[in-house]
């Protein structure tokens, strides 16, 4: 059967229109860790602000030094390995705890601003150590000032992971899900998109393709977040860490933006 040009110009003309119709541009391709190089080309290593957070574990990592930062087989590895200093220093960031691990962390160089007109969707797979005293993450927190913050994957020394949306420091929406111990590799994944008040965001938490909770940022519409992958120790996951080395294993992160 064939339309009549008139139908035809009618349905070129709705599609071009449709402002559902949105292009997809890939911000980080699921192999970023496919080499050292490619890690530096969308990634950089520690935290953004520098070495330290609140907790007690140091980050190092360099294009020269990958003792904390590894990548093989498309695979990022995060290892921390405990200190043996009789009298630790202090970490940099409130609250200051004794440092206790070297270990590693990384963020990404494209920031996440979501927009009435850019959505993003984060995924990625993880093998999350569960074990009291480590605290990795995977999770978006505020360029300038805080918050916001969101964590998509957060694991706090036990069998769960925290999905997490702060819109201060007191008003926080916290769902758990259950986690392996076995360090299986699981997906998780955040779907961000602007209300219609245009000010607030929506977002939707998935692990292994289901979806797990549904949280909102007040007022994150425009405001730019780092993406950050780190191995945290102690702190908020307990204390005394592991005696030995705790890995953290990444793969297939994946970042895509849609809309203009």
């Amino acid at each position: 059967m064939f339309l009549r040009l008139p139908v035809v110009a009618a349905v070129i003309t709705a599609l071009s229109l449709n402002p559902l119709v949105q292009a997809a541009t890939t911000v980080i391709p699921t192999d970023s860790f496919s080499s050292y190089s490619n890690l530096e080309k969308y990634w950089n290593y520690l935290y953004p602000w520098g070495s330290d957070h609140n907790g007690s574990g140091r980050m190092f990592g360099s294009s020269s030094d990958h003792s904390h930062i590894s990548v093989s087989g498309n695979v990022l590895s995060l290892i921390a390995t405990p200190l043996s200093n009789p009298n630790p220093p202090t970490s940099t960031a409130n609250p200051h705890p004794a440092i206790h691990y070297a270990s590693g962390a990384i963020h990404a160089k494209a920031q996440i601003t979501v927009t009435r007109d850019n959505s993003y969707t984060i995924q990625g797979e993880f093998s999350a150590p569960t074990a009291r005293g480590t605290w990795p993450a995977f999770w978006l927190t505020a360029v300038n000032g805080w918050p916001p913050e969101a964590d998509i994957g957060e694991w706090k020394g036990t069998n769960n992971n925290w999905y997490n949306t702060f819109n201060t420091s007191s008003v926080v929406r916290s769902n758990l899900v259950a986690w392996p111990s076995d360090l299986s590799f699981h997906s998780l994944k955040a779907a961000l998109t602007a209300e219609s008040n245009n000010a607030d965001v929506k977002l939707d938490f998935y692990m292994d393709n289901q979806l797990k909770a549904t949280q909102y940022g007040q007022g994150f519409v425009g405001k730019a977040m780092w993406l950050i992958i780190n191995l945290q120790m102690e702190g908020s996951s307990g204390s005394p860490g592991p005696s030995g080395t705790t890995t953290y294993k990444i793969r297939n992160v994946q970042v895509t933006r849609s809309g203009s």
